[in-house]
Parts: structure tokens; sequence; C-alpha cells
């Protein structure tokens, strides 16, 4: 299946630049580990998923000796499994103070987002991802919205007029 680019890839990289970490949240398959693994081609990023038995394990019962086997930069998929890495993040960002060492994927758990505000308070960019929009799916670039008149003019001409079929069609896909 061919990669659709995601409005938020240019989010991601901006304050990649800015944060230690940023986490992409959102509800399960609308494209979190998909985007960022996009991203992160050829860069020296490397990539860890929790859905892994054996790495949660090591993440939540030794989150030091997990940090030390996988060095930042890097990507830790699922990372609502393991909230023990939140401190030792912390701690790794506070001393090497290191843009960008980590990206993070979970879903929208209240007990996890808790976890993080806590832990990384200013440390972590918290960015949440839906479905694909109108916009992704038919491959028109759209920055971030922001209310301001002339930007909804300019949004409003790349706006796809849509007949009653065609939304039908697109709310029976699902945004797929």
């Amino acid at each position: 299946m061919e990669y659709i680019s995601r409005n938020l890839e240019a989010v991601v990289m901006q304050v990649t630049k800015e944060f230690p970490a940023v986490l992409v949240t959102g509800p399960r398959q609308v494209g979190k580990t998909t985007m960022l693994k996009k991203l992160m081609e050829d860069t020296d990023r490397k990539y860890v998923s929790l859905d892994d038995l054996n790495e949660r394990s090591l993440a939540k019962n030794d989150p030091e000796l997990f940090l030390q086997a996988h060095k930042p930069p890097i990507l830790i998929d699922e990372v609502q499994y393991a909230p023990e890495l939140f401190p030792y993040i912390k701690i790794y960002a506070d001393s090497h103070h290191e843009p960008g060492a980590f990206w993070l994927t979970g879903s929208q758990v209240f007990q996890m987002m808790k976890g993080v505000q806590e832990s990384l308070a200013g440390r972590v960019a918290v960015l949440s991802m839906t479905s694909l929009s109108q916009a992704e799916l038919s491959g028109a670039s759209m920055t971030p919205f922001e209310i301001d008149l002339e930007a909804l003019k300019e949004r409003e001409k790349l706006r796809i007029p849509a007949d009653v079929q065609g939304i039908f069609e697109r709310i029976y896909r699902g945004s797929m």
C-alpha cells in the first residue's frame, strides 16, 4: 500500500528541533507508527516496540538498562505499556539537552498522559493524530488549522467539493 503523507509531519519535524521528546498520541490504527517510521528513514534513529513482550518487560522492570540498550535517537512505540520510562527519559533530557532524542507513540490513555505531564513537563511536545483528513486523502498539503481570516480564505481555495455519494463512500471507507 502506498504511503499517504500526513499534515502532522511538518509539525513533528519542527517540534523535534525544540523538545527532547515528542509524543504522538491518538486512536489505534490512525498511522502514528507508520508516519514516524517514514520520517525516520535515512536517519540514525532506531525503533523499538513495547508490543514486544521482552522489550516491554525490560522497560518496565529496568528502565535505566532499557535506555542503555536503546540509545537515542530512538522511536519507542506503544510507550503507554511502560510509563516507568518517563522519569528516566526526563533524566536523560535534563543531562543531555538533545532536541528530538525521543519519539514516542501511545494511545490516549489517561494514566499515561498523566505520567507524561508529571514526569516530562516542559520536555515533551504532545501531538494528537486523528484519522486521515480529506485533504490528506486527496494529496493536498494543508497547514495546521488556525483562526485567521486570511488563512481560512486560503484554505477555502483548496477545498475539494464533494457530492453526497462521495461523502457516503468516505464515511463507509472510514478514512482509509
